[in-house]
């Protein structure tokens, strides 16, 4: 039966502009074709502007102040990593970067909620740093005790029906706890319906030669269980797809969009 879905994309580091995944969604459309691309309602994160004025007036203070070297690697160093140390959680929850970035996502997740389709799927395409902004946000979600019709199943991350996730670098968050304490999110969503169930999936794709993306399943037996497979995929150009720069060539390449298509159509 012909259902409609949800999609919530979210980007990984780096300073990104609004409208970042308009030509992945445009070219996964066109592969669904018309009637099951009108099935599909889009909503996408864009976290980046909590970090990046921050970044910005750094950088620029210290390159005023100093004779600094490889300017450009700076940015992207600033800007890559700066992002990953400042996303963290923190007791004191006043303007810190993790809850503001997640009311980010709290917003998109509210605009995709559809109040006369209660259990409609989730699915949650997420790039690099953002698989693991994204697995914070549902763990997150899923512990939080609401009261009756207080907040929707869908808001509460309890209809998530797909995680792709694409140069993910989650492991590399997990090394401050010993190895059978990681907890990965539920998945599925528990109140999704039995079909939804089994049709559900974590794919986690990644490129061998993309140094910020890992599989997933090696993390530990729990990761194992609920991440369904870890994907080697080679993605990028002749000059991207053999070095670190294959990180940002996933959106549009055919060895990813071709499979997530495939994955799409499971449900529509």
């Amino acid at each position: 039966m012909a259902q409609d879905i949800s999609i919530l994309v979210i980007h990984g580091m780096g300073n990104q502009k609004p409208n970042y995944s308009r030509p992945m969604r445009l070219e996964i459309n066109k592969r669904l074709g018309q009637d099951n691309a009108d099935r599909l309602t889009w909503g996408e994160v864009h976290w980046a502007p909590v970090l990046a004025p921050r970044q910005k007036a750094y950088f620029d203070r210290a390159n005023r102040n100093n004779d600094l070297d490889l300017v450009t690697l700076r940015k992207f160093i600033i800007e890559a990593f700066g992002d990953a140390s400042a996303y963290r959680k923190s007791d004191d929850r006043r303007d810190t970067a993790y809850e503001q970035i997640h009311a980010k996502v709290d917003a998109i997740v509210e605009e995709l909620d559809d109040p006369d389709q209660p259990k409609k799927p989730l699915i949650v395409m997420a790039h690099s740093l953002g698989g693991h902004i994204m697995s914070n946000y549902i763990y997150d979600m899923q512990k939080r005790q609401q009261p009756p019709r207080t907040i929707s199943d869908f808001r509460q991350m309890r209809t998530v029906a797909g995680f792709i996730t694409f140069g993910c670098n989650i492991p590399l968050f997990t090394f401050a706890f010993e190895k059978d304490h990681i907890k990965p999110i539920k998945f599925p969503g528990s109140k999704l319906s039995s079909a939804n169930k089994n049709r559900a999936r974590w794919l986690n794709y990644y490129d061998p030669d993309d140094i910020l993306g890992y599989p997933l399943k090696s993390i530990n037996n729990a990761y194992k269980d609920v991440v369904n497979r870890d994907i080697a995929i080679n993605v990028g150009g002749i000059l991207s797809s053999w070095n670190p720069m294959s990180h940002t060539k996933y959106w549009t390449d055919n060895d990813f969009t071709k499979p997530v298509v495939r994955f799409l159509n499971t449900f529509l």
